[in-house]
């Protein structure tokens, strides 16, 4: 067992386990953040994913000891309404979800790919930004729709001087 420190969505954090616990299974099962799934415990479906230090990773292959003094983002620090991100609003407006299994990976990794750029992507452009993700349910048109949509709101918002 070890005492491991990190920031998960803005909050210090200390968790004390094996530091060959998945990060995952921190997340669901010490800090009660579900919005993140195993699917395949594999890497390759993207239902796990999150963001560590702003860079998406599959959790599932994240022991919890390589998490150590960094900085992870959930689908929960994306935004929890009242607060939804954009991405999570245009998700919602493009009936982007069906079953919800993948959601919180496509979220995070959109997020990730959104704050990336400044304009509205193409096609292919997310389809390569989300090629790690797996939906089964959608056939990713109202995914992409929702990215798409997302994006417009994002470039069209004002910027404010604070």
């Amino acid at each position: 067992m070890k005492s491991i420190h990190f920031i998960v969505n803005g909050k210090e954090r200390t968790v004390v386990c094996p530091p060959a616990k998945t990060l995952l299974d921190v997340l669901r099962e010490d800090l009660g953040l579900t919005a993140s799934k195993e699917c395949c415990g594999k890497g390759e479906c993207g239902s796990c994913s999150v963001l560590i230090n702003k860079e998406v990773v599959c959790s599932c292959l994240v022991l919890a000891g390589q998490a150590e003094n960094q900085v992870i983002t959930t689908c929960e620090g994306v935004g929890l309404s009242p607060n939804l991100d954009v991405i999570q609003e245009s998700f919602i407006a493009e009936g982007a979800t069906q079953c919800g299994y993948c959601t919180p990976g496509i979220i995070v990794s959109a997020k990730a790919f959104l704050d990336e750029i400044d304009t509205v992507p193409s096609v292919d452009e997310i389809k390569t930004a989300l090629g790690g993700n797996l939906c089964r349910c959608t056939g990713y048109t109202k995914i992409i729709k929702a990215v798409q949509t997302a994006a417009t709101k994002k470039i069209s918002k004002p910027e404010t001087i604070g």
